[in-house]
């Protein structure tokens, strides 16, 4: 049953209008921007609790619709602005909208005194705004604008300090990266709008129309592939771009360069969750290409294990945490290729509620220690930051799965779901426990480096320390008690007439003991090791040597970009300039003019402006002519 409702265009509507008065009001009066950007965002949150609550009053498997006006149509083909809400956008657009409310709140006191503050709402605002069409659209294309959307405005945030020229560079490489996976993206849509219009007739891609004529791409091919593999790997494309997966990860941990709420915003509750969203969405297509689900698996696998080394070297707060949330999306889509999507929504939402908070609380540390990252200059907090310690402590223990927390409920589901779910890949469900030994590990190594132990914060640091105002510190307490307890949320429950009912077993006793194991003993690791015997890293990163020194910088796959990619592309293109821009095509103009040049003399000798002369021109001709037709 669909019901037809105008409060889904309020939810997208509200930050619009947040972004219309920050351009052309906002600069009037930076303390009325305070209280709009926020505002709009809250407001938004109200519209959707709205909403949720009258979806949820209707039977199993009801759906919201707001279609606004019709879009596109050329020949067969048409697509309106409109939007849906069913169970699994409803979570997502409560995910969005409740946590960035949190966080644009925290950006008040973050970003006081920044001369770009209006400007830093307008694009937070702007954020929201191409998120939340992602999310609700009603087909995809208007979900493309939105993925557009969020990329755009990731390049305007990342390189929000411009003046810069690495922030600049940041944001750049943000974009470019998405780029490529967009092509991707496209191509896969394209592809179905072509199986659906050859085979069924139906020149569409919202998202209902495409559900029902799942039989038309079943059994279609192109080029002799299978349509739903090709169209899964294509859009898998543009997930591994927007959601930092192996090869298009190397963007997100460049994205610490802009504010630190923005990094919450992007790692936590939008932007880097948008290609998991995807293909959940479009879970009954990827149902019939197991091929597709299985590298869909595999390289959320390797991606999780990838980061997560990487992850146990880095000494900025900011990248240790960058690096968690690549890992952390890896297990995303591990559990979309083993076939529980509504574990993988499920963590989705549980690590909203931690990585916001971790980098929320790095931010205050941050703030706390005027502008301190490395982890090497801290230490010994807790006592001069306890409020920010005491919800880091609550989110390192929620995401290293520590039960009962959040991320012991969402993170166990996926890798019992590797072992015992629909598409079941037993060896990455082993992945999936070493990579969570090595995150409760290096989630304590980051919580005692910075909060335990001796204060290591230069003098001026030292000076300067404080606690955060209570705008900053208040959102840090409620997601504290949202990190703690939202493993009790009925998430998979509620996504059942989207995603499915039950996917498997339940977990059985002894996996619940082993994850535990593994949770407290990464994070005792970490505290003998960082506290209770501080020397002892050195000596073990002395004894490794080069391979310390790799996983330190991070594998030098940037380094193996800029060699095999960058540079190539640059040289192609100064070579382009010299032999095609200049030799070519400035060398056809400019000969040209030299030739007119030349000529020129010859010219001015005919074309004098006598009349007579014309006149004896013209004569000449027609004898000419008349001599030639006669001599015939």
């Amino acid at each position: 049953m669909v019901i037809q409702t105008a409060l889904l265009r309020w939810i997208v509507l509200l930050p619009a209008l947040g972004v219309l008065f920050h351009v052309f009001v906002g600069r009037r009066s930076p303390r009325a921007a305070a209280l709009v950007g926020p505002g709009v965002v809250g407001g938004a949150f109200a519209v959707t609790l709205a909403a949720v609550i009258r979806l949820w009053s209707q039977e199993e498997g009801a759906a919201l619709a707001d279609p606004l006006w019709q879009w596109i149509v050329a020949g067969p083909f048409s697509a309106d602005v409109a939007f849906r809400m069913d169970a699994l956008s409803a979570v997502m657009t409560l995910v969005v909208t409740g946590v960035g409310f949190l966080i644009h709140v925290y950006s008040v006191g973050y970003m006081h005194g920044d001369k770009g503050f209006v400007r830093f709402f307008a694009y937070l605002n702007l954020f929201m705004t191409a998120m939340l069409i992602l999310v609700l659209a009603d087909n995809l294309l208007l979900l493309f604008v939105g993925w557009e959307g969020v990329g755009l405005c990731s390049y305007l945030l990342i390189g929000f300090w411009y003046e810069d020229p690495n922030n600049a560079a940041a944001g750049k490489k943000a974009f470019l990266v998405n780029r490529v996976g967009d092509a991707g993206f496209l191509l896969g849509l394209f592809l179905i709008v072509w199986t659906l219009g050859r085979t069924s007739g139906v020149w569409t891609l919202q998202v209902g129309a495409i559900e029902q004529h799942l039989d038309a791409l079943r059994t279609a091919t192109v080029g002799g592939w299978p349509v739903p593999l090709a169209v899964g790997l294509l859009l898998f494309v543009g997930a591994t771009g927007k959601s930092a997966q192996i090869p298009l990860y190397v963007w997100l941990p460049d994205a610490m360069a802009g504010p630190t709420p923005v990094s919450a915003l992007i790692h936590a509750a939008t932007m880097v969750t948008a290609g998991v969203y995807m293909i959940a969405r479009l879970h009954g297509l990827y149902a019939l290409a197991p091929d597709a689900l299985t590298v869909v698996g595999v390289i959320g696998a390797l991606t999780a294990l990838f980061a997560a080394l990487i992850a146990i070297a880095q000494m900025d707060i900011k990248k240790v945490l960058a690096y968690s949330t690549v890992s952390q999306l890896g297990y995303m889509f591990l559990g979309l290729g083993v076939g529980v999507p509504a574990a993988s929504v499920f963590h989705l939402v549980t690590h909203a509620f931690f990585k916001a908070l971790l980098f929320l609380g790095a931010g205050s540390v941050i703030h706390g220690l005027s502008g301190e990252q490395d982890m090497g200059r801290m230490g010994g907090l807790a006592r001069h930051m306890r409020v920010t310690a005491a919800t880091m402590a609550v989110a390192t223990a929620a995401i290293a799965g520590v039960p009962p927390l959040s991320g012991f409920f969402s993170k166990d589901e996926i890798i019992w779901g590797a072992f015992a779910g629909p598409h079941a890949m037993p060896a990455l469900g082993v992945v999936g426990l070493v990579v969570a030994a090595l995150t409760a590990f290096y989630m304590g190594r980051l919580f005692c480096l910075t909060f335990l132990g001796e204060c290591r914060a230069t003098e001026e640091a030292r000076h300067h320390l404080h606690e955060s105002p209570a705008v900053m510190t208040g959102p840090l307490v409620v997601l504290a008690v949202l990190a703690a307890g939202g493993g009790f949320l009925p998430v998979p429950e509620t996504l059942a007439p989207v995603l499915g009912h039950a996917e498997g077993p339940a977990a059985p006793l002894w996996m619940l003991a082993l994850a535990t194991l593994i949770a407290v003993g990464g994070l005792a690791t970490s505290y003998v090791l960082y506290v209770a015997r501080p020397g002892l890293p050195a000596d073990v990163a002395r004894s490794l040597g080069g391979l310390y020194a790799l996983v330190r910088d991070k594998f030098r796959i940037d380094e193996l970009y800029d060699a095999t990619i960058v540079r190539p592309i640059f040289a192609t293109a100064e070579t382009s300039a010299r032999v095609v821009d200049a030799g070519l095509i400035d060398g056809t103009v400019n000969g040209a003019g030299t030739l007119v040049a030349a000529t020129s003399g010859l010219w001015r000798r005919i074309q004098t402006g006598n009349v007579q002369h014309y006149a004896l021109s013209f004569l000449v001709g027609a004898l000419v002519l008349l001599g030639w037709y006669v001599g015939r």
